[in-house]
């Protein structure tokens, strides 16, 4: 299979090989390395390249069936998460016995939630959009910040003390997050 691609040369010591969202090809190379032996890297490649792009283009179908999340919504979406996280914490701080301060919820572009180090809690509007058991893992992570602030061994253990199955939520977040993400980036954009 031929595979079309640009070639960007820099310091770097090794070839590598980006697969934009698009499904255009970018190779990374050492200014000295041959066009024979990029190619042959290409070449090497093409499974990966292949699987890539499939993959690409199933989260470009998945974005385009997800309507755009307006303002209008995000307002709805944060009143609703007024309502359901905060006796989602407290549940959560009684089990774990872990003390909290104020709880914020925000249009967040880059995090689900937070903790600070007063133990003020922020969440996520888009949570409200996520299942459940998604939404109990981030509440559960953000306490486990109560007790670890690091996301160190300790810190998933407490993780995984409190919520079992927790890599189903972030694998979830993972796959999806992002897709609300875009859509909330969607429905702000003037038309």
């Amino acid at each position: 299979m031929f595979i079309d691609y640009s070639i960007v040369r820099s310091a770097r010591k090794t070839i590598a090989i980006t697969v934009l969202p698009d499904g255009r090809v970018l190779v990374r190379a050492p200014r000295r390395a041959s066009l024979l032996s990029i190619q042959r890297f290409v070449d090497r490649s093409v499974p990966w390249i292949r699987k890539t792009r499939e993959k690409a283009a199933a989260k470009a179908a998945a974005a385009a069936s997800i309507p755009p999340i307006t303002p209008a919504e995000v307002r709805a979406l944060a009143d609703a998460a007024r309502m359901d996280l905060p006796p989602r914490v407290r549940r959560y701080a009684a089990l774990m016995q872990v003390r909290y301060g104020r709880i914020t919820i925000r249009n967040q572009v880059s995090r689900w939630g937070s903790c600070s180090s007063k133990g003020n809690l922020n969440f996520n509007c888009l949570l409200e959009k996520c299942p459940e058991f998604v939404r109990d893992y981030v509440v559960v992570h953000e306490l486990c910040h109560r007790k670890e602030m690091k996301h160190s061994a300790r810190f998933w253990a407490l993780v995984a003390r409190y919520d079992p199955d927790y890599k189903t939520a972030v694998r979830w977040l993972s796959e999806n997050g992002g897709l609300l993400i875009d859509a909330m980036k969607k429905g702000e954009a003037p038309e």
